[in-house]
């Protein structure tokens, strides 16, 4: 099947993403970090998010939370303290120190706010694209687009993209989604991956959008 993925059938994807979320239970780490908008929480559950499933990002953000609320609060704390607190995330004593420095940093060199810029974004210990975007999007409400697994993988198998690493994925979106799509189809395509379109097996005989997808490397499904 070839879909021709032009402005209509975007908003039609889009749509029945949002009515799909809607009847599922929500574990993406946008909702977690929807809790609050502050830009550095926001950043700081991202940190922890790598690598860590996103109930154990919500138990851990919140211990850390409950001893520091900001970059001030959170510079002065002892590395071990901050491992404790998120702990059992993966990596969590890289985390601790890595969440330590970028509070150092934002309160050396920005004032303590969470930059707005994606190369200063960038430039934080452990901060890769996908943490910086969302950032960007949930953060302060600029347009990027967010690719974690599921916003990889899903595109290439509906055939809307053909990309080998998450960066050609993002840039390709980019000339496809409508502007308005790029903060919420992180959120849409994390929930749709976790619940129906699973990386082995998918759920294709249930599937909303299966009319639209060409099953691009499906060996085996549901």
């Amino acid at each position: 099947m070839t879909t021709t993925w032009n402005q209509p059938t975007i908003r039609d994807l889009v749509a029945r993403l949002e009515l799909f979320r809607e009847g599922c239970r929500v574990t993406t780490l946008v909702e977690v970090e929807r809790a609050t908008r502050s830009p550095f929480h926001i950043l700081v559950a991202c940190v922890i998010s790598l690598r860590t499933k996103d109930e154990v990002t919500a138990q851990s953000s919140a211990r850390l939370f409950d001893l520091a609320q900001t970059p001030e609060t959170l510079a002065i704390l002892e590395e071990s303290v901050i491992a404790k607190a998120i702990f059992p995330a993966g990596f969590y004593n890289t985390k601790a120190r890595q969440l330590r420095e970028i509070s150092a940093i934002l309160v050396r060199e920005h004032g303590s706010k969470v930059p707005k810029n994606e190369n200063n974004l960038l430039a934080l210990p452990g901060v890769g694209r996908k943490t910086a975007n969302l950032v960007l999007g949930i953060g302060h409400g600029i347009p990027a687009i967010c690719v974690d697994t599921h916003v990889h993988r899903i595109p290439n198998r509906m055939g809307m993209v053909s990309t080998n690493k998450p960066e050609q994925t993002e840039k390709a979106l980019m000339t496809i989604l409508p502007k308005d799509t790029w903060i919420p189809i992180n959120d849409l395509l994390v929930t749709f991956g976790q619940n129906q379109c699973h990386p082995v097996s998918p759920r294709c005989s249930t599937c909303p959008l299966d009319d639209l997808c060409g099953k691009v490397g499906v060996e085996r499904s549901r």
